[in-house]
């Protein structure tokens, strides 16, 4: 079990501490998202990818980002708003984060360490980009932007069925 990614102290959307431990044994999509990108939509499939499969232990990590293109400039109330009410988002939402450069958030340093992305690079390239995170903690896969969640949805799928996790 990789220990190390559940040392990782969050802040959600509402400004609640906790800390990735919350989420041990539970099969993850970490995203990085914004309100104002041409991938905005991605939040519905997000949220149906979240729906199907949150009862067998699945979650999505939503972490608004605003260092590509000032995509998500609003507040963390803001964007809380607007995922709620555009896209009735029940996931978890984190506070507003950076995921590249000296300020990145240790999550998305960690995520970035385990698993390259294009061209072996190491930084996050756009909103929408996405981790997909086993029960034990390890980094299984990474997604560009363009990758939609109804076409990780057997990833995730697989995942599950490969954390013991049965259908309800």
């Amino acid at each position: 079990m990789n220990e190390e990614i559940y040392d990782i102290a969050l802040t959600s959307i509402d400004g609640t501490r906790q800390s990735m431990d919350v989420y041990r044994g539970r099969v993850l999509l970490v995203v990085n998202v914004a309100s104002a990108c041409g991938y905005t939509p991605q939040y519905e499939g997000l949220e149906a990818l979240y729906r199907q499969f949150r009862d067998r232990g699945f979650t999505v990590l939503g972490f608004p980002c605003d260092q590509f293109g000032r995509q998500e400039p609003g507040t963390d109330a803001d964007i809380q708003k607007f995922c709620t009410l555009t896209y009735d988002v029940t996931f978890p939402m984190f506070a507003k984060t950076k995921v590249n450069g000296d300020g990145a958030h240790p999550l998305f340093k960690y995520l970035k360490s385990q698993k390259k992305g294009f061209l072996g690079m190491s930084s996050v390239k756009w909103n929408f980009s996405k981790f997909l995170v086993g029960s034990e903690g390890a980094v299984l896969k990474r997604y560009g932007a363009a990758d939609t969640p109804a076409a990780i949805a057997l990833d995730v799928e697989t995942a599950l069925d490969s954390a013991g996790v049965s259908a309800a």
